[in-house]
């Protein structure tokens, strides 16, 4: 396996580096522990890099701080979505990762799918709840369509809040009910029976796949976060040509919704082989039990490595941030 060959800069290059963590979202916790890390191993590289929660300063604060550049690490709304490139953008301010439109088309897992599914790229079947006119009594039929075991999905939250898997009407229709209480449109989709994997990309380049295993009845925010029954897997086990093919797929995945800088592409695989995208992810968790440092170490990156990485893709072009 072949280190990555990832761009890095001198850490005077890098100028005043505001990381940007905590945030409103149902993810602050997670934003707050990754920003945190992520700031440490900056300090580690003599980069000159502070901590900025938006939740606590306005955002014009960065151009009064003199910061040169931005690097991301809020999770969910209003710093996964768009809205904080948007805004980055407009204060003229450098960021890493992912841009206005391939932040927004990661965060909504339903246009994500709609894209991936447009291009004849591989999706689990679905249907869309929404919250303007649900109707309960179409869940035994959409249970039927979808094969009778379903995973309900918020579509615009991370880190597994919201998420349920079912296999009833009536448990759907709870699951809904309770997915709605996150956002006004759900994913119903159908539940792939297999392996879980997941690709992280890093300047254009796939990072060795990991493979999940928990004794949940999905990879939720407990298996995440909380508890140590999760096991990992990296290398995930596959052959060397499913790995270059689960590769390939990651970054078509990742290209299709304009995803750049750095991301992570989720996948299933079902007991036929055959690989399922789930989710794009563009602002991956980057706490102790995170999967992309995992994967940068298999990889031979070292957590510093990977941070300066990351750090400079806010080099792109911000002109051309759209």
């Amino acid at each position: 396996m072949f280190k990555p060959s990832v761009s890095t800069h001198s850490p005077e290059k890098y100028g005043k580096v505001a990381v940007l963590l905590g945030g409103d979202s149902a993810e602050r916790e997670v934003s707050l522990n990754s920003g945190n890390a992520v700031l440490n191993a900056l300090l580690r590289q003599g980069v000159n890099a502070f901590a900025f929660d938006p939740a606590e300063r306005p955002l014009n604060d960065l151009l009064s701080l003199d910061v040169d550049r931005a690097l991301i690490m809020l999770h969910g709304r209003g710093g996964e979505d768009g809205a904080m490139q948007g805004a980055l953008q407009f204060l003229k301010i450098p960021y890493t990762g992912s841009r206005v439109l391939g932040s927004a088309l990661a965060m909504d897992k339903i246009h994500t799918k709609q894209v991936w599914q447009s291009l004849g790229l591989p999706t689990a079947k679905y249907e869309i709840a929404d919250k303007r006119h649900f109707e309960a009594g179409k869940c035994s039929a959409i249970m039927d369509k979808l094969g009778n075991e379903v995973m309900v999905k918020p579509a615009r939250e991370g880190s597994s809040i919201g998420m349920a898997r079912v296999t009833s009407a009536k448990q759907l229709e709870t699951a809904i009910q309770d997915a709605f209480k996150y956002d006004n449109q759900v994913l119903l989709e159908q539940y792939i029976d297999g392996p879980e994997f997941t690709v992280s990309v890093i300047q254009g380049q796939a990072l060795p796949s990991i493979r999940m295993s928990t004794p949940h009845t999905f990879y939720d925010y407990a298996a995440k976060y909380q508890d140590n029954t999760t096991e990992y897997y990296c290398p995930s086990g596959l052959s060397e040509e499913q790995e270059a093919q689960l590769a390939k797929l990651a970054s078509r995945a990742f290209d299709a919704i304009s995803g750049s800088g750095w991301g992570r592409i989720d996948v299933m695989q079902d007991n036929q082989r055959q690989f399922y995208l789930l989710e794009a992810n563009t602002v991956p968790g980057m706490t102790e039990k995170s999967l992309v440092p995992k994967a940068a170490k298999v990889a031979g990156l070292t957590f510093d490595e990977l941070v300066l990485s990351i750090l400079s893709t806010s080099f792109d072009d911000v002109a051309n941030k759209a």
